[in-house]
């Protein structure tokens, strides 16, 4: 996750600077920019309009209607928001106010409160109520949301404190699943309406959700500094071949030489997909009949890159359904992991 903290005043100028060493001293997986706006030429409205574009995580150090007025321009729906925050220039309270759970808003708010011992104000009604979340449970598993409108369906019963329903395989549930009260698990495929369906399935289902599997991962290898369009493009055509949906795509894995590519970062962040790195040796002792270069082993140490990463990143039972394939500079191969899902928490 990238974080883009933005002040207006010199105490909060102060705050951020302390909050970006503090979530720099203490994980490396949150990458932190600060500006102050007194200081920078472009606009709050533009600055914002950049973030969000780059599918970044805003914090505002100010007023709340300073963080509003500037993202109201850019907004587009809960599944693809980018997480925005407010903290007071003390640092006495932070509010997520936009995508938190799709987009981590309230679990950062949590953990950024949590740094500097302010209070965290949570709004989303399931979270006040300690209640179950269908759009956070889907993030958790992987999970896309094929009709973002049955959210609040699902949801609504979950406050009046109606039964869920819920159908899948038995097989896709992991073992000592601890299923939350409320919910029951139906065969599938439902021969009666329930409220979530998950499935890879296609074809028409009598409920209010639909959940699918990010099921494929993306191996892939490229010459240093390859153009982040040209990246985009050679993905979605390989895509397109195999009629498989950027939706459905859970990783996008390389070498640990790739990982400040600029190409893969950008599509990764951009379709909101993992970026898994492997070091050579990691790579090399993965099991399978790979396509082979001298070439690739002399240059990086392991003898293919894009079909080992792939089948490195699905664990246990992955299988190879696109062999490599190279394409000026670029090698892509595709994957299929096996999926599941569990109700308990991480």
């Amino acid at each position: 996750m990238k974080l883009s903290i933005i002040s207006f005043t010199k105490n909060g100028g102060q705050l951020a600077k302390t909050l970006a060493k503090l979530l720099h001293e203490e994980t490396n997986k949150i990458d932190v920019s600060v500006t102050e706006a007194h200081s920078q030429k472009q606009s709050v409205g533009e600055w914002t309009k950049a973030q969000m574009a780059e599918k970044n995580a805003l914090l505002f150090i100010g007023a709340c209607g300073i963080a509003v007025r500037a993202i109201a321009p850019y907004l587009t729906d809960k599944l693809h928001d980018s997480p925005v925050l407010v903290m007071d220039e003390k640092g006495h309270y932070v509010i997520p106010i936009l995508s938190g759970h799709m987009g981590g808003a309230n679990a950062l708010a949590c953990s950024l409160a949590e740094k500097i011992g302010a209070v965290p104000v949570i709004t989303t009604a399931t979270d006040l109520n300690n209640k179950f979340a269908v759009d956070l449970f889907a993030k958790k598993n992987h999970l896309f949301i094929a009709n973002r409108e049955g959210i609040a369906k699902v949801s609504a019963k979950v406050l009046e404190g109606k039964e869920i329903l819920f159908s899948m395989e038995k097989e896709r549930l992991t073992e000592e699943n601890h299923i939350p009260n409320g919910i029951r698990i139906v065969a599938y495929p439902p021969k009666q309406p329930v409220d979530v369906v998950i499935t890879s399935d296609e074809g028409t289902f009598d409920a209010a959700l639909l959940l699918k599997p990010k099921e494929y991962v993306i191996g892939m290898g490229c010459r240093k500094g390859k153009d982040a369009n040209e990246i985009e493009q050679f993905i979605l055509r390989k895509l397109e071949d195999l009629h498989i949906s950027p939706t459905q795509i859970w990783a996008l894995s390389s070498i640990s030489q790739k990982r400040e590519e600029p190409g893969m970062l950008a599509w990764c962040q951009k379709r909101n997909v993992l970026f898994l790195l492997y070091t050579a040796e990691e790579l090399q002792d993965t099991k399978g009949t790979f396509c082979a270069s001298s070439f690739v082993k002399n240059t990086v140490g392991v003898d293919n890159v894009c079909e080992r990463a792939a089948i490195k990143a699905c664990g246990s039972n992955g299988r190879l359904i696109a062999p490599k394939y190279a394409e000026n500079g670029m090698t892509i191969a595709i994957a299929k992991r096996e999926w599941k899902v569990t109700f308990d928490e991480e």
